[in-house]
């Protein structure tokens, strides 16, 4: 049964990596130790923030 358990968490985290699922949740982590007084964003909140993030800090591309 150890071994069950511990072949499922390891796919569990797998899946959570992949989908990136995790990378909330350690933003999460370092958003509390940065800001402890802080509001931690909500799931779509941090989305928003990602992809606006993301759209400004684009690197050029050649074609």
């Amino acid at each position: 049964m150890r071994t069950v358990r511990k072949v499922l968490g390891a796919v569990r985290w797998y899946v959570r990596e992949l989908t990136g699922e995790a990378e909330y949740d350690r933003y999460c982590d370092r958003h509390r130790r940065h800001h402890p007084n802080a509001p931690v964003p909500t799931r779509r909140e941090y989305q928003q923030i990602r992809s606006s993030h993301c759209e400004l800090e684009r690197p050029g591309r050649c074609c």
